[in-house]
C-alpha cells in the first residue's frame, strides 16, 4: 500500500503522505518501471482477457461471465452513450466503453490485495485521459459545425448582449480550453488520492497501535474496523468516479454535437 515508513527515530507513528505515492522503480532506474506503469498494462490485459472470454462462446442464454460483460457494455451503451449523446451515439460507444472499463479497473486496484494501489492516484494518468476527451469533443464539434462556426459560438454565445462579451468571452475560452480538462482530471485524481490516503492512515495506524502498550493494543481493532468500512466505501467511490468521468465525457461530446453550445 505504498512505501512503508511508519516509524520516526523516536519510534513514533509517521502518518502517510504524498511520499507514499512516489513508488521506486521495480527494476532499473527510470520512471517507466514503477508499479503504476505495470498496473496500467495489467489493467489492459485483464480487461481484454475478460471480454474476449466473456464473448467467445456467446449464447442466447448467457453464462454468468457473458451476462456480466453484456451488463457492463449495456450500461455504457444505453445509460451513458444513448441517453446522453442521442441519436448519433453509436460511434462513440467504443470510446466511452474503453474509457469506463479502463478507469474502473485501475481504480479498483486500490482495494485488491497485493496490488493495493489506485493507478489514478498518480495525476499524470487522469491528465492523459482528460486530454483525449478534450481532443475528441473539440474534433467532433469542428467536424460537425466547421472550425469558424464552432469557435465563434464558444467565444460569442448567441443571444448575449455584445457588451457582455467583454466578460463572457474570456470565461468561455478558459472553460472550454483549460477548466474542463483540468477539473475532469483533478476530480478523479483527488478522489483516488484521498481515498487511498485514508486507508493508509487507518490500516497502518492500526498496525502501529498493535506494537504499542496494552492500552493502544485495545484501540487498534477499532482502527482496523474503520479501515475495513472505508474499503467498502472506497469501492463505491471508485465505481462512482469511473461513472462520473465517463458521463462528463459523454456530456462534452453531446455539447459539441449540439447546434448551439
Amino acid at each position: 500500500m505504498g512505501n512503508v515508513r511508519r516509524s520516526s527515530g523516536e519510534g513514533g507513528f509517521v502518518p502517510p503522505g504524498s511520499a507514499d505515492f512516489e513508488l521506486p522503480p521495480i527494476f532499473g532506474d527510470n520512471a517507466y518501471t514503477t508499479k503504476p506503469i505495470f498496473l496500467v498494462f495489467l489493467s489492459i490485459i485483464l480487461i481484454s482477457l475478460f471480454f474476449i472470454v466473456a464473448s467467445r462462446r456467446a449464447a442466447i442464454v448467457p453464462s454468468k461471465l457473458q451476462f456480466a460483460g453484456e451488463s457492463i457494455y449495456g450500461f455504457v451503451r444505453n445509460d451513458l452513450a444513448r441517453d446522453v449523446i442521442g441519436h448519433d451515439f453509436l460511434r462513440f460507444v467504443p470510446y466511452l466503453f474503453t474509457l469506463f472499463t479502463f478507469i474502473l479497473v485501475n481504480n479498483l486496484f486500490g482495494i485488491i490485495p497485493l496490488l493495493q494501489f489506485p493507478t489514478m492516484s498518480r495525476v499524470s494518468f487522469p491528465y492523459v485521459l482528460a486530454v483525449t476527451i478534450y481532443l475528441v469533443f473539440h474534433y467532433v464539434g469542428i467536424r460537425k459545425q466547421g472550425a469558424i462556426k464552432y469557435f465563434k459560438e464558444i467565444m460569442f454565445m448567441p443571444g448575449v448582449p455584445k457588451a457582455a462579451y467583454i466578460l463572457i468571452t474570456p470565461l468561455e475560452i478558459l472553460t472550454f480550453f483549460v477548466v474542463r480538462p483540468a477539473t475532469l482530471a483533478l476530480r478523479l485524481f483527488a478522489n483516488m488520492f484521498a481515498g487511498h490516503l485514508l486507508l493508509l492512515v487507518f490500516i497502518l495506524g492500526g498496525e502501529h497501535l498493535l506494537q504499542g502498550v496494552i492500552g493502544l493494543k485495545l484501540i487498534s481493532p477499532f482502527a482496523f474496523i474503520i479501515g475495513i468500512a472505508l474499503t467498502f466505501f472506497e469501492f463505491m467511490v471508485q465505481c462512482l468516479q469511473a461513472y462520473i468521468f465517463t458521463l462528463l465525457a459523454a456530456l462534452y461530446i453531446a455539447g459539441a454535437l449540439a447546434d448551439e453550445h
